[in-house]
């Protein structure tokens, strides 16, 4: 071996911001069993460890992962940034023992190995020796390569291809050892059986998401699940077929929540759903009900359908509990007693929830059988003309006679029904019976005008078949396209103009008017009315509520009152409630007004009746 080659030292570099820490680790280095064979070089910061790389080769880096400013992390990748010190090994030095995802983490920034603080002196020098020894070797390769240059070119070959191989080994057995500790950190973190994560995991990410939670005011909520009678599938089918069951529960659970929602199996038929970022509480409910829907859909288990269902509890943060323990133990206590009151249902920890909850889902199935129960009815709102104040036409509005709870508005049903899949049929039966009001009136002797009547549209009839639903509506009842206006929220419009134009179109085409309700609170693009087929905008009551006290609200309507006769369109003012904001339409030039000033919503017989004393007055 040449004189510079015997004198040099391979060098380990300690960055550490902690002067005792450091002091210490340097220590227990200079100290070991091999202190002989390398140099210590140490750094207070990243910025300093930087400056020590660029000017010195190092055979491993000992880094801390947690230093103010730049921290291990930051300074891992910089170095490895760089071609000259790319292939530094580089072992963290962490206190964080339990933090699987922590250990990751470094792993994904270049970390070759971990060593957990305190730090066990032979566990050190056992992992800097391997990378010591490592140095060594690639300077015996460097000082043979010197040495059989001068006796043989072909010897000098055969003994570089040696050590070459020798350093692929070790190269080789660091690779092997990394993979074997990834390997054992995913077992260490999730489920063997279904690949969920695993109670370790879920307590550390519970404990981070309360942690967030706190620090940013969120809610948070826990669902416990237990599969009803897996003990009876386990005994009579054995295990085999209970572990494939539990796999397909597994597989049906992933596809029940939300996707960003972490799923873990706590043993057994025991699983938890962890949600963040929660926007209600009855978001939590939703899952919930999605997955007892999921998992009591008979499951085929060794060519055999099994039924079996699952019973939810649910914990929410902050007021079921702020800590891990709390809220585990406030959503395995609503679990159980889901089980007691009927298996297969849903039940929150805290019971005015549950008293919603149980309201909210008997609501659905009311509203499943209302139709065909004929509980619904349509009310109407007579649109009078400003000018002159003739009744130029009507808006139906849903109304329901609920057996239980009275004469409900839409308002109080409608997205319960959204939520259900009734706003179609419903829809539907809202289109048809406002047909048959438009005949009965056009054949009526008593008189009163054919007033063409406005209904109201939402997202999902567009979707639906609605042009030729409203055709079959018109053709059987008889009566002319002009029978009928479609409103449509301004909300719901922008929320897929591409697909609501082509079907407004088809609409248009057919001669009924297309009024955009609510105008004024979707910030819908000059552009997107343009290229709709619309007739009539309709100022949304918020602005028309406070005319006369509200400048804003003034410059606002003068301004769609100015828009609309731009694009060749009519104006509608909803909620109009005093004489004071009916002056102040007319005079901005509004073509029309709806509201309690002139009528409020009502029955046709009485509208007809009220329409019939007007007239003789």
């Amino acid at each position: 071996m040449s004189e510079a080659h015997q004198l040099f030292k391979p060098k380990v570099l300690l960055v550490n911001d902690h002067p005792a820490s450091l002091l210490a680790l340097q220590t227990l280095l200079i100290n070991g069993p091999h202190a002989d064979d390398y140099e210590v070089v140490t750094a207070m910061s990243g910025a300093e460890a930087l400056r020590k790389v660029l000017d010195q080769q190092f055979a491993v880096i000992l880094l801390d992962v947690s230093m103010p400013g730049m921290d291990g992390f930051e300074t891992a990748a910089t170095i490895h940034s760089h071609p000259r010190s790319a292939a530094v090994p580089i072992i963290f030095i962490t206190a964080y023992y339990a933090d699987e995802m922590h250990r990751l983490k470094g792993y994904q920034h270049g970390a070759v190995d971990y060593l957990i603080s305190p730090v066990i002196p032979q566990m050190l020098h056992s992992k800097v020796g391997v990378f010591i020894e490592l140095a060594k070797k690639n300077l015996q390769l460097q000082s043979q390569k010197e040495t059989l240059a001068l006796i043989n070119r072909d010897l000098q070959v055969q003994q570089m291809e040696e050590l070459r191989r020798i350093n692929v080994a070790l190269e080789k057995e660091i690779e092997e050892r990394r993979q074997a500790e990834e390997r054992a950190n995913e077992l260490a973190t999730k489920d063997a059986l279904t690949g969920l994560m695993n109670r370790r995991s879920l307590t550390a990410h519970l404990e981070h998401a309360i942690m967030r939670a706190s620090r940013h005011g969120e809610r948070l909520a826990l669902l416990f699940l237990d599969m009803d009678k897996f003990k009876s599938v386990n005994d009579a089918l054995g295990h085999d077929a209970g572990d494939e069951l539990l796999l397909q529960a597994a597989d049906r659970l992933r596809q029940a929540v939300r996707g960003a929602d972490m799923v873990a199996r706590l043993g057994g038929d025991e699983f938890v759903v962890l949600m963040e970022d929660l926007p209600s509480y009855n978001a939590a409910a939703e899952v919930a009900r999605k997955i007892v829907k999921a998992i009591a859909v008979p499951f085929s288990v060794c060519s055999q359908s099994i039924s079996t269902s699952a019973s939810v509890g649910i914990s929410l943060f902050p007021q079921d509990g702020t800590s891990v323990h709390e809220l585990m133990r406030s959503a395995d206590l609503a679990m159980y007693h889901a089980k007691q009151e009927r298996r297969g249902s849903v039940q929150f920890f805290h019971e005015e929830l549950n008293t919603k909850m149980l309201e909210r889902s008997r609501l659905e199935q009311e509203l499943q059988q209302a139709l065909e129960n004929g509980e619904f009815e349509l009310y109407y709102q007579p649109k009078v003309e400003a000018a002159s104040g003739r009744v130029a036409g009507v808006e139906a509005l849903l109304r329901w006679h609920h057996p239980r709870l009275g004469l409900l508005s839409g308002g109080q049903f409608m997205q319960a029904a959204v939520e259900t899949g009734q706003v179609v049929p419903i829809g539907e039966w809202v289109i048809a019976a406002a047909c048959e009001q438009a005949r009965s009136w056009q054949y009526s002797s008593k008189g009163f005008p054919n007033l063409p009547i406005a209904v109201n549209i939402s997202i999902p009839q567009l979707y639906a078949d609605l042009p030729e639903v409203i055709h079959r509506a018109l053709l059987r009842c008889d009566v002319p396209p002009s029978s009928l206006q479609l409103e449509i929220t301004e909300s719901l419009l922008i929320e897929d103009v591409d697909k609501a134009s082509s079907v407004l179109r088809q609409i248009s085409d057919s001669g009924i008017t297309i009024a955009i309700d609510d105008f004024g609170t979707g910030y819908s693009s000059l552009s997107v009315l343009k290229s709709l087929p619309i007739d009539i905008l309709k100022i949304d009551q918020s602005f028309v509520r406070d005319l006369g006290k509200d400048l804003g609200d003034h410059a606002i309507v003068s301004a769609i009152v100015m828009m609309a006769r731009a694009l060749a369109l009519r104006v509608v003012a909803e909620g109009v409630e005093t004489q004071e904001q009916l002056d102040i339409l007319q005079e901005l030039g509004c073509d029309e007004h709806q509201g309690y000033f002139y009528s409020k919503p009502l029955p046709a017989t009485t509208l007809v009746e009220r329409f019939m004393q007007t007239s003789d007055a």
